[in-house]
């Protein structure tokens, strides 16, 4: 089985994802770097960078170790999102970005991420190379030509001058919560939404290395909308371990996800003029009625596979400004090539602002429809294209729904689970044909 997903490799810290296996991807990763020419005529330079997992310590350490061998210097940024890093990487010319990170996963696991010069994420044919090279016998640097590791401090306060100069207006007189996921923003989110003039509360911001996402964050909403309602608030911000993500709530605690955070930013951008092409990049997953809106509003969307880097890829490929998923990552080329919440939450909430409108108001742009989504784990997912009995009940399903609803089988990129996601005119008929279709699933691919 291929080591990387969707998004790095991923697995249980210290039992799948090693600290041998830290080390040796870092050396390969350098190796197949060098080789490329990434470090042509100069001294290579990494920047590395975690979460606020246990794990991230001993496996950091791995990293550092394994590219430092190797020849690469190695600068430290300690514990900020996962943009952060990719950010740093393009501003300070480096050749290679390590993150750690299982982003929303639960604590016990934890993953790496590798970003190349310029801050994207390695394509696939780089990563399929990384794999091939684990454990090749190799030459080593000796004396001045191993790698020196360096404690970056002023990475936090880059970050977040890069975060804050995204801004054209002040965010004063809104006032707002944010739920840090005890994660990789429980410093800079509330820090950067202060220093943009946000009347702040934070939550879930006190991380021990082993509450991360722990009944919190984008994947745990409900302490976020408590709150929201507890203290008045306008709005609601929740991000994930990694921070690379963004979701939020209205002020009377209303589910605002990455689509209708970007169809606001969507019209709001077309109106002013600044939506390249009229078009925003969605995926697959991207809700029917998000379509619909920005159909509406003669806004066009492409969609790709699941994944910001596919989107990413699409954005580039054609230019485009703004694209994201469901899930709340959102890729804003006018500042970043990489999904960035804190990013993505300082746009809407400056749309917020600028608009004069409210986060409940804003998201009327678009009516989502009702979406079952069950994850069948426990089955082989390799199996699942060559399933015919399982197209068949697809191809059955979407007949009957015909322009009013939708369905994706497709198997995770980063688990070992098939997701079954139907939409429909109700929440009835979208649990009813999803439920059957994941039963199909579990019983065939077992």
């Amino acid at each position: 089985m291929a080591l990387f997903g969707t998004d790095g490799v991923r697995g249980l810290a210290n039992r799948d994802l090693t600290a041998e296996l830290a080390l040796d991807l870092a050396v390969a990763a350098a190796h197949v770097l060098s080789e490329k020419g990434a470090f042509a005529g100069h001294r290579p330079k990494a920047v590395v960078g975690q979460d606020s997992r246990a794990s991230g310590e001993f496996l950091e350490a791995a990293v550092v170790a394994g590219l430092a061998s190797a020849g690469v210097d190695v600068y430290r940024v300690g514990v900020l999102p996962t943009p952060a890093i990719a950010h740093l990487v393009a501003e300070s010319g480096a050749d290679l970005g390590v993150m750690l990170s299982a982003s929303h996963n639960a604590m016990p696991d934890n993953g790496i991420k590798f970003f190349a010069k310029g801050g994207g994420k390695l394509d696939d044919a780089l990563e399929a190379a990384i794999e091939s090279r684990l454990k090749e016998p190799w030459e080593r640097p000796i004396g001045g030509d191993v790698g020196r590791v360096v404690l970056d401090e002023s990475a936090q306060e880059r970050y977040i001058y890069h975060l804050l100069s995204s801004l054209s207006v002040s965010l004063k007189g809104l006032k707002i919560v944010v739920d840090c996921a005890n994660g990789a923003s429980s410093r800079v989110a509330p820090k950067t939404y202060i220093r943009a003039g946000a009347h702040v509360t934070a939550i879930h911001s006190t991380p021990s290395g082993l509450n991360i996402n722990e009944n919190c964050g984008s994947t745990h909403m409900e302490s976020l909308i408590e709150k929201v309602k507890e203290v008045g608030a306008d709005l609601g911000i929740a991000h994930d371990g990694d921070a690379d993500r963004c979701l939020a709530v209205d002020h009377e605690g209303n589910l605002i996800d990455g689509d209708f955070i970007m169809a606001i930013l969507a019209t709001a951008w077309k109106a002013n003029g600044t939506l390249a092409k009229d078009t925003v990049v969605g995926t697959v997953m991207s809700n029917l009625g998000f379509m619909k809106a920005m159909e509406s509003n003669g806004i066009n969307v492409p969609t790709t596979a699941v994944g910001d880097r596919y989107v990413l890829e699409k954005m580039i490929a054609e230019d485009y400004v703004l694209g994201g998923e469901q899930s709340g990552h959102v890729i804003m080329r006018n500042f970043a090539n990489t999904g960035d919440g804190i990013l993505t939450a300082l746009q809407l909430m400056q749309v917020v602002v600028s608009s004069g409108k409210s986060l409940n108001l804003l998201s009327a742009v678009m009516k989502r429809f009702p979406q079952s989504l069950i994850n069948v784990k426990d089955v082989k997912k390799e199996k699942l294209a060559s399933s015919e009995k399982i197209t068949q009940e697809i191809s059955k399903y979407e007949q009957s729904l015909g322009n009013s609803g939708r369905i994706l089988v497709r198997p995770s990129g980063t688990e070992a689970l098939v997701r079954v996601m139907v939409e429909a005119e109700s929440n009835d008929q979208a649990e009813k044909i999803a439920g059957e279709i994941a039963s199909l699933v579990r019983s065939e691919l077992k």
